[in-house]
């Protein structure tokens, strides 16, 4: 080769679409079996490191699952994976602990119940082994630290067994007989009440105390280390970490807090688009999100569809916004329905903070940070529905709030739909990638074919993608959808291509 040749890569095509497999399934329901409403599993979670995962439900509880397969021929997966070692297992996790994060409450001064139902669960940094997550409910967020804590026990290991002296001593199990009411022992050779002091060979008796051993077992105890209260007159529908390690976000319907971990009984008002008169109120604040790595950068997202990142280094109070994504209406479209599909539900930063992707009713968008125009990639969930929304807004299903999320590689993206149904879109350049698969043990057996051709948009600038659409109203077997079966969590796993979903009170994992 030549000094000045330069080896020029073939352009890769689009990844191949992933073969999604089952790997468990906790809390697995029988057929016909009742689901018990407090059980129905609210917020999924996996820290960082992809080794945890929280799930949250109605009924207040926090239950965590421990990764299990990370160690192999005691090195460790990663270690492996750098080394192209074969790893033949697909991600496994075990039941860890569970705790009661919170409990029913009832406002008196506004007459108002208030739900355990867990909202959101945010993990934190970890520090000494110990773990600490955020999890909140309507009002109340509360910082959690679990730690694994060696079991103590009342030991008398320092009693010689065959000597029982002195007022006060334990003595040997072995001999009980020789052992006084007072817990004296009857053949002393001392007397205390009379004058006939007799010490045994070597003088006072030394005076032996139980002594508190750590042995080897070990318990996982959950201490809730700080209680965030009385900050949101609304219901908190985001919690948000910040990069810094220090510090997080809440929102409600129409304000943003920020907060210290450390400090509990003050926060600052960050966001707040409450107008003078509430006669005067259009959108409200629907899901918020901390940027990736800028400590300094938060998107919210809005009822009318709307994304704004803002910066905190602008001002104190961000009334106004540094982008704002949304995408316009396409005329002669607007109908009853178009406000109510538009409300985006759940907006998520891509691992390196470059895009950012949006639920709302019908469909998922990928965002360019940097592209204001519009949205680089629309995927098409719900199309089929568009004939059915009167239905679906009188049974309330239009109201549903499913979230979504991204792949750590930024390929993939998902979100969950009805009859326990979630998909999967590939978001690369030229990938068709769009499969549908269910909540079971097959999760290929309701397989919908979507050849989903990519339509491209007149404007050839803003590249928009849309694919999915041909998903239709029934599965492949003809059955139609349910809309009490509804798939609205689930989390990517930040390294690998495995998913946790919730159906119900169950929670399925899936790996490719």
């Amino acid at each position: 080769m030549n000094g000045g040749d330069e080896v020029v890569a073939a352009p890769a095509g689009p990844p191949q679409p992933l073969d999604w497999k089952f790997s468990q399934v906790f809390g697995e329901r029988t057929a016909g079996e009742e689901v018990q409403e407090v059980d129905i599993i609210s917020a999924i979670e996996f820290d960082k490191t992809g080794d945890h995962l929280a799930t949250g439900d109605r009924g207040g509880r926090v239950v965590l699952f421990e990764r299990t397969d990370t160690k192999d021929h005691g090195v460790p997966r990663r270690d492996l994976e750098r080394m192209e070692y074969p790893i033949g297992r697909h991600p496994e996790f075990r039941y860890k602990t569970e705790f009661q994060s919170h409990e029913p409450e009832f406002d008196y001064l506004k007459s108002l119940e208030i739900e355990e139902k867990i909202n959101k669960i945010r993990w934190c940094q970890t520090a000494n082994g110990a773990l600490f997550l955020l999890s909140t409910n309507d009002k109340t967020i509360k910082f959690w630290k679990v730690q694994e804590k060696k079991v103590k026990k009342i030991s008398d290991m320092n009693l010689d067994p065959s000597k029982a002296v002195g007022n006060g001593s334990i003595a040997s199990s072995s001999s009980p007989k020789h052992c006084l009411a007072n817990g004296g022992s009857p053949d002393r050779s001392y007397n205390y009440l009379g004058n006939d002091f007799s010490f045994p060979p070597g003088g006072l008796p030394s005076l032996h105390l139980p002594v508190v051993v750590t042995s080897q077992e070990t318990n996982l105890v959950a201490r809730c280390r700080r209680v965030y209260a009385h900050a949101h007159d609304y219901h908190i529908n985001s919690v948000s970490n910040n990069s810094d390690g220090e510090t997080f976000i809440s929102a409600d319907d129409l304000r943003i807090n920020l907060w210290n971990l450390e400090i509990s009984n003050q926060s600052f008002n960050i966001v707040d688009v409450k107008p003078a008169n509430m006669e005067d109120l259009t959108e409200v604040i629907t899901s918020a999100e901390f940027h990736p790595t800028h400590c300094n950068t938060l998107a919210y997202s809005s009822s009318k569809g709307s994304i704004r990142v803002i910066d905190l280094r602008q001002s104190a109070l961000c009334d106004s916004h540094a982008k704002l994504f949304e995408e316009p209406e396409a005329p002669g479209s607007r109908s009853f329905f178009t406000e109510i599909i538009a409300s985006i539900s759940d907006i998520k930063f891509a691992r390196d903070g470059r895009y950012i992707l949006s639920r709302d009713y019908m469909t998922l968008k990928l965002w360019d940070i940097n592209m204001d125009s519009g949205p680089v990639a629309t995927f098409q969930v719900h199309e089929y529905l568009r004939p059915k929304l009167c239905d679906l807004y009188e049974n309330d299903s239009i109201f549903d709030k499913f979230e979504c999320c991204l792949s750590g590689d930024g390929l993939r993206v998902a979100t969950g739909s009805y009859s326990n149904l979630f998909r999967v879109f590939g978001c690369a350049p030229g990938s068709t990638e769009a499969t549908t698969l269910e909540a079971s043990k097959n999760p290929m057996r309701r397989q919908v074919q979507t050849p989903s051709r990519p339509s491209r948009s007149l404007s050839s600038i803003t590249r928009v993608v849309r694919r999915g659409a041909e998903n239709p109203g029934v599965d492949a077997n003809g059955n139609a959808f349910d809309f009490t079966t509804k798939l609205l969590h689930l989390a990517w796993h930040p390294t690998e291509n495995s998913i946790a979903c919730a159906a119900a009170n169950s929670l399925y994992m899936y790996y490719a």
